[in-house]
C-alpha cells in the first residue's frame, strides 16, 4: 500500500461530513423556491377571491363553480339569491361564486 492511498482513505470521511450542511442548504433553497413559485401566489389568489365574495352587491353579474350565470338579487351571510332567468331565482352559497362577468359583452 502506498502513502497516497492511505491519505486518500483518511480524507474521504472528512469530505462526506461536510455534505450534510450542503444538503440542508439545498433543502432550504428548494422550499423557498416552492414557496415563492407555488404557495404564495395561491394564497394571494385565495385572498382576492375572498375579497371579491365579500364585496358582492345587488345587481352584480356572476358565475358559479358549476357554470351558472346570473345576477345577484339578495345577499345573506353564507349565501345569495341569484336570478338566472325571468322569474327564476336560486339560492347559491357564497363560496361557489367564482367570477364577475359584468364587464363582458354578451350577444
Amino acid at each position: 500500500m502506498n502513502v497516497f492511498t492511505i491519505l486518500q482513505a483518511q480524507a474521504a470521511p472528512a469530505q462526506q461530513g461536510g455534505g450534510g450542511l450542503s444538503l440542508i442548504i439545498m433543502m432550504v433553497a428548494i422550499f423557498a423556491i416552492m414557496y415563492f413559485l407555488m404557495i404564495r401566489p395561491q394564497q394571494k389568489k385565495q385572498k382576492e377571491l375572498q375579497r371579491f365574495r365579500n364585496e358582492l352587491k345587488k345587481g352584480d353579474k356572476v358565475v358559479t363553480i358549476g357554470g351558472i350565470y346570473g345576477t345577484v338579487e339578495d345577499i345573506f351571510d353564507t349565501h345569495i339569491m341569484m336570478r338566472i332567468d325571468t322569474n327564476v331565482r336560486i339560492r347559491v352559497a357564497k363560496n361557489s361564486i367564482v367570477k364577475d362577468f359584468s364587464d363582458v359583452q354578451q350577444n
